[in-house]
């Protein structure tokens, strides 16, 4: 069971870890620039990511209809899942791609650019809207190759993609090699490329290579399937509600920042890059979550699910009180490769200390919600997310800074509690059992409208 759970935990740990990695290493580069332009950056990531939500109901739905395909042993219905994700999330790309280059400069002015941001964060994030088309269907891809369980292929076209997206910031930002100088927006063009290059990569592993038990040929059926599609959104329609509640939350928690000051947003900025260091092993180990207890239940062998859920979620606790260490002897050295600026860098080593506290509760919280989404049971994470970042990250947050004038810290204290909440509700449902009996409820009733 361990060698199963490492087995597609660690492709996933390298891909997420990596990616934040350069990640960090894209924010580095943007911050030699000036604390304004790692602010500019970081005022769009929310507004994206909350572009980014309607997707959510898609891949997490995709992750858990094909692990219960591929643990019935129906591998054809699973590739004919991918297929009519394939066209949905090309669709979907599309629409918000538009969106998000239209309404740019509202958006950034919304978050609250000042007047040494609002040019810069506009023509960032209408470059990065740009590629969501791309975006969308890498998306697609890997969500479909998580579900059966192969984890190594999304790694190796999303750290070769990243590794482009180095390359291209140095090479764009810099004005290298006899190319342009365009700071901030040469890191979007930078991305945008990279993602366009994945996105091929992606769909060459489904449709040429021999090496995913996803297999897809351009003679299939590209109409939307209503059964299909209404499965997959009956699964993660509660999975892309938790991801607008978080991200248009996050986007007024980082509103309330951004009031502090570029300084301390800039430190806040670097924070959070850094915290995605955190987040990775916790989020690998809810894919494997969500694929082991899918493609148990889909074998129809409840205990076995449990038995895998238990175990990945002592082994993520592990994984988090190390890197809860790692930030509380490191959390400075961190802070300064991102920025020359003493106070900022002092700002965001205080942060990142504040963040180590955070550690348990959040890995909980993302490795036994990626259980409960292999179950199908996607509602609860949903009602975790809503209390815990309405309440403490919108509403407590705002009393910390605004009221009590606690600063960034006071910020950062509220995400804290943030993810203890979350992980409570979570970690309470878990216990329950009832995440055991979803998929056979969904399955019934599914047997049922045909019948009908």
């Amino acid at each position: 069971m361990r060698h199963n759970i490492i087995s597609i935990t660690w492709p996933a740990f390298l891909e997420l870890v990596m990616s934040t990695l350069f990640g960090m290493v894209d924010m580095m580069m943007v911050g030699q620039l000036s604390p304004a332009a790692i602010a500019s950056v970081g005022l769009t990531i929310q507004p994206f990511n909350l572009l980014l939500a309607i997707f959510a109901a898609v891949n997490v739905g995709t992750t858990t209809l094909v692990a219960w395909n591929i643990g019935a042993g129906n591998k054809e219905e699973a590739s004919a899942v991918t297929r009519q994700i394939l066209v949905a999330n090309a669709i979907l790309g599309l629409v918000m791609s538009t969106v998000g280059i239209l309404s740019a400069r509202s958006i950034v002015k919304f978050m609250g650019a000042e007047a040494d941001t609002v040019e810069y964060a506009t023509r960032y994030f209408q470059i990065v809207s740009s590629g969501l088309l791309f975006q969308a269907v890498t998306m697609g891809v890997t969500a479909s190759l998580r579900g059966a369980g192969e984890t190594k292929l999304p790694m190796m076209y999303n750290i070769g993609s990243n590794l482009i997206n180095v390359l291209g910031n140095y090479l764009l930002i810099y004005g290298k090699l006899g190319l342009p100088k365009w700071g901030v927006a040469g890191a979007a063009a930078s991305t945008t490329i990279s993602r366009f290059l994945a996105c091929l990569a992606a769909l060459y592993v489904v449709y040429f290579s021999d090496k995913s038990v996803i297999s897809l040929s351009f003679k299939g059926s590209y109409r939307l399937d209503r059964r299909i599609i209404k499965q997959v959104f009956s699964i993660g329609f509660p999975s892309a509600m938790e991801q607008t509640i978080i991200q248009s939350g996050l986007m007024l928690f980082a509103r309330t920042v951004s009031g502090l000051g570029t300084n301390a947003y800039a430190a806040h900025q670097i924070g959070i890059n850094i915290s995605g260091l955190t987040f990775s092993p916790s989020m690998a180990f809810g894919v494997a979550a969500t694929s082991l207890v899918g493609q148990s239940l889909g074998a129809n062998d409840a205990e076995k699910a449990k038995k895998y859920a238990d175990v990945i979620h002592h082994i993520a606790i592990c994984v988090a009180c190390f890197m809860g260490l790692m930030f509380i002897l490191f959390s400075h050295p961190l802070a300064r490769l991102y920025t020359s600026d003493l106070t900022v860098a002092a700002m965001a080593g205080t942060v990142l200390k504040i963040l180590a506290l955070a550690q348990p509760g959040q890995s909980t919280q993302l490795s036994l919600a990626g259980a409960l989404r292999g179950a199908g049971d996607t509602m609860y994470p949903l009602y975790a997310s809503g209390f815990g970042i309405w309440v403490f990250r919108v509403v407590v947050a705002y009393i910390f800074v605004n009221i009590f004038h606690w600063g960034l810290i006071g910020a950062w204290v509220a995400l804290v509690l943030d993810q203890y909440s979350r992980s409570a509700i979570v970690y309470l449902r878990y216990r329950s059992g009832k995440w055991k009996y979803i998929k056979a409820h969904k399955t019934m009733k599914q047997a049922e409208e045909i019948q009908a």
